[in-house]
This record gives structure tokens, C-alpha cells and sequence, in this order.
């Protein structure tokens, strides 16, 4: 069983992480993690927060020498921006010189579509801010860098992960970017291999391969900054290298689409998760929508489409994962919309915290890190084993099963 918890509020000392289940002996690459910390902090339209912070990782345990234990694993990530909330996130009661400043930085007119009303109802909170840096995207740091760590674990047995976004406002990028799409109808019918786009994608500003699409995304970035609003977008994942077979049909919770879909959805402002064509199916005659099954000695099972996903029947089929999940725009805006102060009731303008324009390109890298845990869950339930070696042995029984499934034996 692989589990995680994470801790910490957006600026209190630091955020801290456990994860329990990895196997023993699988090598941790400290720059790896880092590195996935820093491509959540990239992203055009993102606020001051991201040129105060430079994520760095502290490991506590489950590591030595740069292999797991077996034991749990926990690290910690320090907030820069921490002394100048010291007093005002104190764990301890405030000095009286500090109450003037955590008076002033109370919220008190909560932020239309964000936790800060319903949660402050929720635990009866009079000061919103309770509410708010636990609630905040900043604690998505902390599962990046738990995705990366399990990211280490499929790595190692061949899977690969990454994203892009495709939507941002109202700019679409250009389909045959990044997409197969049917000559016929015009509808995509599975993703381009992650190769023929990453390069592209990691050097845009906005994680977009279609260079056209990035500039128009840049500028609507750019006028929403100066209308004091915010944007939101859609972004998608594509995993490759998954066999047949990860999560199961037998029971609800087990389906690996619904896990990954609330996984998705649990990253702060995602309203919608769709696997494969998603709601295009629903517009559809079934001919157009489900994958035909065809057969190769050197290639063994495999699919002439992957409208579906990559999954069927709440299962991984051996083809290439990809979903894709709408972020609205953030909540906080630099012209407020109106609120209510909670002591008296009247009408006022909502809060403003320091904030991005747009975090959707980060959002992506958050979307990869909850797709990779939730993937790396399934792998440990599927194949087991207290070490990575036990671990190794079950996968190449399994593998070596699947090549005789048929009954014509295939290569690996």
C-alpha cells in the first residue's frame, strides 16, 4: 500500500510530506525531485511569490546514501517568505507588539470562489486567513516533489510522463501539435509520442507546442493581467510505457479512470477531468469512439486507436494514458468582485492576496505529479515486493505471462 500526507500552510516555515510503501532499494535522485520543483514555479503569468521562492528539498528519512529503507520517507521544503510571516503565523500566541500586524493582515471579506467562506462557516473561523493558507496552490509543492519521487519508481521500469497545455482563455492550440488526428472526421484519436512535443513544450512559456498558440496565450495572459482578472485553461497529460492491466473492474473505487480522475481533481481550481475523447464520445456512434484490437507477433495486443485512453473497463490496455483537466481561473483578482464582510454582513469588496494571473502551465506540472502517484499506487498494489528487486522479479513474471496470453507468443 502506498500512501502520502503532506503539511503545512502557504506561509507558515515549511511544508513537510510522508509517504509510505516505496520499496526498498530504489535509487532517489535529489536533483530529480528539484527539478520538477522548479518546473512547477515556471509558467508566464505567474506572480512575486515565484521570484521569493526557490524550492529546495530537506530529506528527514527513509533514505540513506540515496536508496530508500523501506521505511517511511519524509522531507521538508522551507518557505523563504517565512520571516516576514513569523509573527503573524506564530504557532504562538502573539506578542502584543505582533497584533497590529496579524490584525492587518486578517481576511475578513472572503474571495468569491475560493475556500475562504466556506470553509471559515465550516470551522468557525472569524479570521479567513485560517482558512485560506492551507487551502492555498502552495502546498501543491509538496506533492510535486512526492511525484517526482514516485516518478522514480515507473521510471525505472520504463514509463514516461509529461503534459502540455492545450487550452488557455480562449486560444486553443493547433491539434496536430500534439494530437493524432483522424483524416476522415477531424476528431484526435490518441496523443503524438511524447518525443515528437516535449522539447517544445518545455521551452514554451505557457507549455504550449504550437508556437502560434503560445504567443496569442502570452497575450491574453498580458490583457487579463491589465484588466485585473485572471485565466484558466485546459491542460493535458500523456503517459507512456504502462502494460495491460493496472487497477481493476472488480469494484468502484478500484477503477483506475475514477482514482486518477479524483487525483486530478483534488489539485486546487480543477473543475473537470475527461480520459481519452471524453465528452466528444457522448456525440458519437460507438464505431468512432471505441478502439479495434488487432494483433503482432513483435508487437503482440495493441489498438489501431486510442480514442479510449489508454484505459477500459477501469484498467490500463497497454496503450499510451492521456486525460485531460480544466482549471478555472485563480480566485483572487486584482479588481475584486463584491463580498460581504463576515462581522457585519455589508457589502464590501473581497480580499486580494499576492497572486498569479495564470498558474495554468504550473498546474500542468502538478497534473503530472498526481497522474504519477496515482499510476505508482496501481503499480505497487499490482506488483508488490518490500524491495525493488522483488518488485523487478514480479513484473518480468507478469510480462511473461501476458507474451503468452494469446496463445502466440510474442517478443517483449
Amino acid at each position: 500500500m502506498l500512501r502520502f500526507l503532506t503539511a503545512g500552510e502557504s506561509h507558515g516555515p515549511e511544508l513537510v510530506a510522508i509517504i509510505e510503501g516505496l520499496p526498498a532499494g530504489l535509487r532517489i535522485s535529489t536533483e530529480l525531485v528539484e527539478r520538477e520543483l522548479a518546473r512547477r514555479q515556471k509558467g508566464y503569468g505567474r506572480g512575486r511569490r515565484m521570484q521569493i521562492e526557490q524550492d529546495r528539498i530537506r530529506w528527514l528519512s527513509g533514505i540513506r546514501h540515496g536508496y530508500t529503507l523501506g521505511s517511511p520517507v519524509a522531507f521538508s521544503i522551507t518557505n523563504r517568505d517565512w520571516p516576514h510571516w513569523e509573527a503573524i503565523m506564530s504557532a504562538s500566541p502573539p506578542e502584543p507588539a505582533d497584533l497590529e500586524a496579524a490584525g492587518k493582515r486578517r481576511l475578513a471579506c472572503p474571495r468569491p470562489g475560493h475556500a475562504d467562506l466556506a470553509g471559515g462557516m465550516k470551522y468557525g473561523h472569524r479570521d479567513l486567513r485560517n482558512v485560506l493558507e492551507r487551502a492555498s496552490a502552495r502546498e501543491t509543492a509538496a506533492r510535486v516533489a512526492v511525484g517526482a519521487i514516485v516518478r522514480q519508481l515507473l521510471a525505472h521500469f520504463g514509463v514516461r510522463i509529461a503534459s502540455l497545455v492545450v487550452a488557455l482563455g480562449d486560444v486553443v492550440a493547433a491539434p496536430e501539435t500534439y494530437s493524432q488526428v483522424d483524416s476522415s472526421s477531424g476528431g484526435t484519436v490518441g496523443p503524438l509520442p511524447i518525443s515528437s512535443w516535449w522539447q517544445q513544450v518545455e521551452e514554451s512559456p505557457v507549455r504550449c507546442p504550437d508556437p502560434d498558440a503560445s504567443q496569442r496565450m502570452m497575450a491574453a495572459i498580458d490583457r487579463a493581467r491589465e484588466a485585473g482578472d485572471t485565466l484558466g485553461g485546459v491542460f493535458q497529460v500523456v503517459v507512456e510505457g504502462l502494460p495491460p492491466g493496472l487497477g481493476s473492474h472488480v469494484q468502484w473505487d478500484r477503477r483506475l479512470d475514477a482514482r486518477l480522475a479524483a487525483a486530478v481533481m483534488s489539485i486546487p481550481a480543477i473543475k473537470g477531468v475527461e480520459v481519452g475523447i471524453g465528452f466528444a464520445a457522448g456525440s458519437r456512434p460507438g464505431s468512432q469512439v471505441h478502439d479495434a484490437i488487432a494483433f503482432d507477433p513483435q508487437r503482440g495486443v495493441y489498438r489501431l486507436t486510442n480514442r479510449a485512453g489508454g484505459l477500459e473497463g477501469g484498467m490500463t490496455n497497454g496503450e499510451p494514458l492521456w486525460l485531460r483537466a480544466v482549471m478555472k481561473p485563480i480566485a483572487t483578482l486584482m479588481r475584486p468582485l463584491p463580498s460581504v464582510h463576515i462581522d457585519t454582513g455589508e457589502s464590501a469588496a473581497a480580499a486580494v492576496e499576492r497572486s498569479d494571473v495564470c498558474a495554468l502551465p504550473a498546474a500542468a506540472v502538478v497534473g503530472e505529479a498526481m497522474v504519477g502517484w496515482e499510476l505508482a499506487r496501481a503499480w505497487v498494489e499490482k506488483f508488490g515486493g518490500d524491495s525493488l528487486a522483488e518488485m523487478e522479479q514480479n513484473v518480468r513474471n507478469y510480462k511473461e505471462a501476458l507474451r503468452r496470453y494469446i496463445g502466440v507468443e510474442w517478443a517483449d
